[in-house]
């Protein structure tokens, strides 16, 4: 149903105010002009630094500015027979701050049966007063179909070819249907825009726009909350091991970014050994998506007030929603909900704020949690139907380690061929990726102190010096691993 039918639902009920919150003030207009033509209602917009005037889509020029006051401006309304729409841009601050206003209108609304007088309060975010809130219907616009941005593609790629002598920008199926994913959950104003940054820098939209298109639309968004746009994801190829959870990963790729996809994914709970790659796992898994990956900060989550640490936690789930198709990395979930009692229940109030989501988010949000001690978590967020499934990444086995001894040599322009890589992974028995990660960064300052380049002597040299998180913490890592066996699949 379109926004103009859905609109004539709520005035045809004959509701004397109409909430509108949207950024896209000028497509609210445009609508109500639109929906008052068709009505044949006159049509007037009021705003603090316009005044009163009649509605139109495009200004003809300098007029004289009257009403610009609120209170002039409703005393106006309130005298002025109709029936008649008239839209309140911006009046929010008058709302919480000027009794007299807040009576006006509401004195409009209960002599809305005599004189039929409409009024559309239109701003980005708007708080009603309890004296109007029974007066008082709220409207959403619908936000743009694939179809619409599909069409908003076009017309900037058009306008492109106009600029540059009818050249034509260049994509492919693949990365079209990847742009209009990622342009889901924005207003039609904030798509153009993101639709001109990817299309107009250099007449292609490719692979490479997107992360910066991601980037951009979280910014746009502009919501409360405390996420983390990550701008660095990984690839797998850069992952040693893990065969298992890549190969389940792609198996669903295509029915999490389907729209309406009826067995979209959920989410996964990444257990294991601290240093294990369990946080580069969480960045690959956006890069194999090909999506934004945000991180909630359970550091920054909780706040001493009463209340407000759970309305950070709906408002960063709500960003959530809006930046799907996405992933949500939730960092040592164990941190953040725990189930002691030493906090006041505040962990067992974000719980239930979690589950309550969790079971009833529609929006194609892929959840992966790290841990490092399921022990200190709830059975009810790790039961099957919160998260599909628990995979446990162990320490590297040794084609592991020799992977990762390749992966870390090579991004610091390190010949991996001039190095004993077996020696290397077989004198690394125990070691997790961050700490053979370590070594070979101790043996690069080792070999710079001499002057020399690196060695495989520099790099055993580095493993012999380390006593590695399976032997500091021996006890403990073998009791998670012993608990993990039977209990989780290997990653």
């Amino acid at each position: 149903m379109s926004d103009t039918k859905d609109l004539g639902l709520i005035l045809d009920a004959r509701i004397p105010i109409v909430v509108i919150e949207s950024p896209d003030e000028r497509r609210v207009l445009a609508l109500l002009l639109q929906f008052a033509i068709q009505r044949g209602l006159p049509f007037s917009e009021w705003s603090v630094t316009r005044g009163l005037r009649r509605g139109e889509l495009v200004s003809d020029g300098p007029k004289n500015i009257t009403l610009a006051e609120p209170d002039a401006a409703l005393l106006h309304i309130s005298t002025t027979p109709g029936p008649a729409l008239y839209a309140l841009c911006d009046i929010h601050p008058f709302l919480t701050h000027e009794p007299k206003t807040i009576r006006c209108i509401k004195d409009i609304a209960l002599d809305y049966e005599r004189l039929g007088n409409t009024l559309v309060l239109v701003s980005h975010a708007l708080t009603i007063p309890q004296e109007l809130g029974r007066l008082t219907a709220t409207f959403r616009l619908h936000l743009p179909s694939d179809e619409e941005l599909l069409a908003l593609v076009r017309d900037q790629a058009q306008e492109w070819a106009r600029l540059h002598k009818g050249r034509k920008v260049t994509t492919d199926n693949k990365t079209l249907n990847k742009l209009i994913a990622n342009l889901r959950g924005v207003t039609h104003s904030d798509a153009r825009v993101l639709i001109r940054h990817a299309v107009f820098a250099d007449g292609i939209i490719s692979d490479s726009d997107i992360p910066d298109i991601n980037k951009l639309k979280f910014e746009l968004l502009d919501a409360e909350g405390v996420l983390h746009y990550e701008y660095d994801t990984e690839s797998f190829a850069n992952v040693a091991g893990l065969d298992n959870l890549k190969g389940w990963l792609r198996l669903r790729e295509q029915e999490l970014l389907k729209p309406g996809g009826k067995d979209r994914p959920k989410g996964v709970l990444l257990l294991g050994v601290q240093g294990s790659g369990k946080s580069l796992a969480a960045k690959s898994v956006a890069g194999l998506f090909g999506v934004p990956l945000l991180r909630l900060d359970f550091g920054t989550l909780y706040n001493k007030y009463f209340g407000e640490t759970e309305r950070n936690l709906r408002n960063s789930l709500r960003q959530a929603e809006l930046m799907a198709p996405c992933v949500l990395w939730l960092d040592e979930i164990e941190k953040g909900i725990a189930t002691g009692d030493s906090d006041n229940a505040t962990s067992k109030r974000v719980l239930a704020t979690m589950l309550t989501w969790m079971a009833e988010n529609k929006k194609p949000v892929f959840i992966v949690a790290t841990s490092n001690d399921i022990a200190q978590l709830p059975p009810e967020l790790v039961r099957k139907g919160r998260m599909d499934e628990i995979f446990f990444v162990d320490l590297p086995d040794l084609p592991t380690r020799r992977e990762i001894f390749r992966i870390h040599l090579t991004k610091r322009d390190l010949d991996p061929t001039t190095f004993d890589l077996d020696r290397l992974a077989q004198r690394s028995d125990g070691f997790t990726g961050a700490e053979i990660e370590e070594a070979i960064v101790a043996a690069r300052y080792l070999s710079a102190s001499h002057q020399a380049s690196v060695t495989t002597d520099d790099v055993l040299s580095s493993i012999d010096r380390t006593y590695p998180m399976s032997v500091l913490r021996a006890d403990a890592v073998q009791a998670l691993r012993a608990w993990a066996k039977g209990r989780t699949v290997p990653a």
